[in-house]
């Protein structure tokens, strides 16, 4: 259990990663996260970014393009903080887990 909470919680990393460089939308994003290796479902993936834009770390803006109502999400201040907070703990992580650097 606790791997697949380690995964859930990179998933919405590189969501924010990605919303603070620009709108993203859904199918975008799990193209994206294929790409890493993530096998995401549309099914979780728009409840986390439901979630996300609750907890205030992103704003949803809906764009009709092609006839279709496409929903693009992008980073809040507050998801930038949490980007931000997000890189100092996978620093500190990567230094001791990785390469094996103890802390201090």
């Amino acid at each position: 259990m606790a791997l697949r909470d380690l995964e859930l919680g990179a998933i919405r990393v590189h969501i924010l990663y990605h919303a603070a460089r620009g709108p993203v939308y859904g199918s975008w994003m799990v193209r994206e996260l294929e790409r890493h290796g993530y096998r995401l479902s549309y099914g979780t993936l728009y409840p986390t970014l439901h979630r996300m834009e609750r907890e205030g770390l992103l704003v949803r803006e809906e764009r009709v393009e092609g006839g279709r109502v496409r929903k693009y999400y992008t980073a809040t201040e507050r998801g930038l903080e949490e980007l931000e907070r997000a890189r100092r703990i996978l620093r500190e992580l990567h230094r001791e887990v990785v390469e094996g650097v103890e802390p201090g």
